[in-house]
């Protein structure tokens, strides 16, 4: 039986291997799961049951709106913003050709959360459907600092990561100096702010949230499986992929405004929410291997489902407190990448 299956359209077509087809499917199947229960499980548990039964109209009013006024938001935002975060940290690994790169890594969430914490505090007048614009802007930035910084007859993996994990550290001094100073900010704000530091998905709402971000998501995650291929190519070095036709500088520079958009349309929303855009590819890799068509599609259920999980866990792990999401990433991913840098501490 042929191990692979070939999906055609007009302009482009798709090899998806068996086996990771079946990944696929399984974990659109676990994250299906996990959104019945993350909407369940809080002070108030709701069978799964009486979940899906909502789900097409026919549950009790009240348990009705509990699901979708009250927990449907945040389970969309979790899903969406995870799996943001994974496939932009999947396509910058593609681009640098670096396990150890990701979003918040090299500085890129940190660059967008300093775009969003101005436009908390300076611009919270303005309409909430430009806080993504903002965020992007703030990356895009991050972005071209890092790579001037970096630079140096070429750029190597070690050197793009230390250059990365310091602007990183900058950039959040800068974002928490501006939040303490700013004095005329009303005190709900700066907690606003405070809080969207810490990478949590707490109070979002349908009309303010959901509706920002699902545009960006939408135009975005399939723009970025088309452009996968590209990756495929670049991985055998620049050389080879120029000599097949590749036009590599233009496909990077597309690959890398993906990439940075989503972060930054996902950290606008979520917060600076860290490591899922180091783990979910390392993971996808795993399960699926290294070509691109797989992974991209494989890191956004993954993404998706570490946030769903984490952010289940820090809702009712200590209720009546509702910890932010970003607290338990953070938890197992820095053990990750400790155990990532160990790994390729030989790496030039």
């Amino acid at each position: 039986m042929n191990k692979w299956i070939t999906l055609r359209g007009r302009r482009h077509s798709f090899q998806l291997d068996r086996r990771t087809l079946m990944v696929i499917l399984f974990l659109a199947i676990a994250n299906a799961a996990a959104v019945v229960i993350c909407v369940g499980l809080g002070s108030k548990m709701i069978s799964p049951l009486t979940v899906i039964r909502a789900f097409f109209g026919t549950a009790d009013s009240a348990d009705s709106m509990i699901i979708f006024s009250l927990r449907m938001p945040r389970v969309l935002i979790a899903v969406m913003v995870g799996s943001a975060l994974a496939v932009s940290g999947a396509l910058l690994q593609g681009i640098v050709r670096n396990p150890l790169t990701s979003p918040d890594i090299i500085g890129i969430t940190g660059g967008a959360s300093l775009g969003t914490v101005i436009f908390i505090l300076y611009f919270s007048h303005v309409s909430i459907r430009f806080m993504p614009l903002s965020a992007i802007i703030g990356a895009f930035a991050t972005a071209f600092l890092i790579y001037i910084f970096a630079y140096r007859k070429g750029i190597t993996p070690l050197r793009l990561v230390l250059i990365g994990i310091g602007m990183a550290t900058a950039l959040t001094a800068l974002t928490y100096m501006l939040i303490l100073t700013a004095s005329f900010t009303p005190t709900a704000v700066a907690v606003k702010a405070f809080t969207f530091m810490t990478g949590s998905i707490y109070g979002v709402s349908w009309e303010r949230d959901v509706a920002t971000l699902l545009p960006w998501i939408v135009v975005l995650l399939p723009i970025a499986l088309v452009f996968a291929r590209h990756l495929n190519v670049q991985e055998l070095g620049d050389e080879v992929a120029t000599s097949v036709g590749s036009s590599v500088q233009v496909k990077r520079t597309i690959l890398l405004i993906i990439s940075v958009a989503l972060a930054g349309a996902a950290v606008a929303i979520g917060g600076a929410i860290n490591f899922i855009g180091l783990m979910a590819p390392h993971i996808a890799r795993k399960l699926v291997g290294p070509s691109y068509g797989g992974v991209i599609p494989v890191s956004a259920l993954i993404g998706s489902l570490v946030l769903l999980l984490s952010d289940l866990i820090a809702r009712i792990a200590f209720i009546p407190l509702d910890i932010p999401a970003g607290v338990f990433t953070a938890a197992i991913g820095a053990p990750f990448f400790i155990y990532l840098l160990y790994r390729h501490r030989n790496g030039s």
